[in-house]
């Protein structure tokens, strides 16, 4: 009796335990050239020309950080009070959600235009910051002393959604950034991440375009989405063998417990036979 009980519970693990390896090999198998980034020459030293050199400018609705400072401290308020305000935390990145220090700022309108104290008007859209620091910088020379201008863009932000880690929107606060920055910044793709097709969607001049990457590739370099512009969300596909492997797992457990249930209960039906 014993040798017979003995036998059906083993039977019955040797058959959980292989279809478990069977199904575990089955999803497992990852080729290194798709998850090999920037593929192309092995040699140890090799170089490629720059072709990519972008430089962000200004443009409407961008909320701007501009900070006034001269010899006289007190006429400096008249231009700083917008910049710091307690308000609610948008959670924009990985910082946790409540109050906090944000600067409001100025937001450029559909025109192109922000209004200052004093000075009024002034049209900075297609501008670089440094360019639009030294257009407010001159207009100040009629109120203040020896002005200085720091202009900095306060929602500069992309979206990363999919097979990465961390999966948030990110404020850039140097305004320029690349594909790969942001990537690291998300905590880099998981192992189902489609490196071959990263899906960028980028809103333009009244048009949204919808453009592929190949992180595998080195020919990312020269592309125009190496560089990312303002509110540009990235999307990182999972691999087919991952849908494979949740469609697996999703069909193959219920036949695993049904099969392990049905040795079990003969084993116990057994039992009871041969008591």
């Amino acid at each position: 009796m014993k040798n017979t009980i003995s036998k059906i519970s083993g039977y019955s693990a040797f058959i959980a335990l292989l279809y478990l390896v069977i199904w575990g090999g089955a999803t497992s198998c990852v080729s290194p050239k798709t998850i090999v980034y920037f593929q192309g020459d092995s040699s140890r030293l090799h170089s490629q020309e720059i072709t990519q050199n972008y430089i962000p400018t200004i443009q409407s609705n961008d909320l701007l950080s501009i900070v006034v400072g001269s010899l006289n401290s007190e006429a400096n308020e008249m231009f700083n009070t917008a910049n710091t305000a307690m308000t609610a935390s948008t959670n924009y990145s990985s910082v946790s959600s409540g109050a906090r220090m944000q600067p409001l700022g100025y937001l450029v309108n559909l025109d192109g235009y922000i209004e200052m104290p004093m000075i009024g008007k002034i049209k900075i859209k297609g501008l670089t910051t440094s360019v639009a620091s030294d257009s407010i910088r001159l207009r100040l020379l009629n109120f203040l002393k020896e002005p200085s201008v720091m202009v900095r863009n306060l929602n500069f932000k992309v979206s990363v959604l999919g097979e990465v880690r961390s999966p948030s929107v990110y404020v850039i606060p140097d305004e320029k950034i690349t594909l790969p920055e942001v990537l690291s910044m998300a905590g880099d793709l998981t192992i189902y991440g489609n490196r071959s097709n990263v899906m960028i969607i980028r809103e333009e001049n009244g048009k949204r375009e919808y453009s592929r990457i190949d992180l595998t590739s080195r020919d990312i370099f020269n592309s125009p989405y190496y560089y990312l512009h303002k509110n540009d969300v990235i999307y990182v596909e999972p691999v087919k063998s991952k849908m494979l492997d949740t469609d697996s797992r999703v069909r193959t457990v219920p036949l695993i417990a049904t099969i392990v249930g049905g040795i079990s209960t003969l084993g116990i039906l057994i039992i009871n036979i041969t008591k």
